[in-house]
């Protein structure tokens, strides 16, 4: 199962209160583990500006309403951008698959600031990993569906529209999940 560039979507009951409604954007899977960014997420009172202030970036109007999303609760003081992929630092990029790439880099804002960064971007702080086998058991236990992950979704549906609209881009309609898996 290879589940690189595909969206998680957290179904009812998953426990854990961080990814309740949750969509996870997974940039990286494999034997080693999962790293994804959760995109529906906007971590409270939190904008670029924030962020540009705080790191000395002079910045544009316009970028510097953006919200700044909760990525998952792992190095919630790290910064990462999930943008389009025409985008590519000159510090280094992370090609997820065509139309998305993951920049961690201090440059990649300091463009989004100046009006140079990729067309469409999300930037979180934090993100959420799993270790070799853990998602896996996570899907297995009914703690997760996954989807295609499409840039009109990731980037232009509403934050409050996302769960939904995952769940309707591969047929499930919200009311009809349960918290309660069958096995046959």
């Amino acid at each position: 199962m290879e589940l690189t560039g595909k969206l998680l979507i957290a179904m009812p009951g998953i426990g854990d209160p961080r990814f309740e409604n949750s969509v996870v954007f997974l940039c990286s899977h494999g034997a080693e583990g999962a790293m994804g960014l959760v995109i529906n997420k906007p971590a409270s009172g939190v904008f670029l500006k924030t962020l540009f202030d705080q790191l000395d970036i002079e910045s544009q109007p316009g970028p510097s309403r953006s919200q700044v999303y909760f990525g998952g609760p792992v190095e919630t003081q790290r910064g990462f951008v999930l943008h389009s992929d025409e985008y590519i630092s000159t510090v280094n990029s992370l090609p997820v698959r065509p139309g998305f790439s993951m920049t961690a880099t201090l440059d990649v804002l300091e463009e989004i600031a100046d009006g140079r960064g990729p067309q469409q971007y999300l930037v979180m702080l934090g993100y959420a990993g799993w270790g070799p086998g853990q998602l896996e058991a996570e899907i297995a236990q009914n703690g997760w569906l996954t989807a295609e992950g499409e840039p009109a979704m990731i980037f232009d549906t509403h934050v409050d529209g996302k769960w939904e609209a995952a769940l309707n881009s591969i047929g499930v309609a919200p009311l009809n999940l349960s918290m309660d898996a069958g096995h046959a």
